[in-house]
């Protein structure tokens, strides 16, 4: 593991350390944390529009037309 040094407003860091305690852990445990969860979003999304990127799939009709509103749409009248 690496340490690192940040740069943050007072208020903020404040926030955070009374944060980390509420949560039984430390500051840098807590940052830790955070910044891993940050990758793993980042990185399903990533997945995610890839795969959608790849998706060769068409999304056409096969002529049959398609329901008219009030079929979809029967509110009882």
């Amino acid at each position: 593991m690496k340490n690192v040094t940040i740069t943050v407003e007072d208020s903020v860091l404040e926030w955070a350390r009374v944060e980390a305690a509420k949560r039984n852990t430390s500051l840098s445990r807590m940052l830790g944390e955070f910044l891993a969860e940050m990758q793993r979003r980042e990185d399903a999304y990533e997945r995610a529009y890839q795969e959608w990127r790849n998706d060769r799939r068409t999304w056409s009709s096969d002529g049959t037309p398609y329901p008219a509103r009030d079929e979809i749409y029967d509110r009882g009248r």
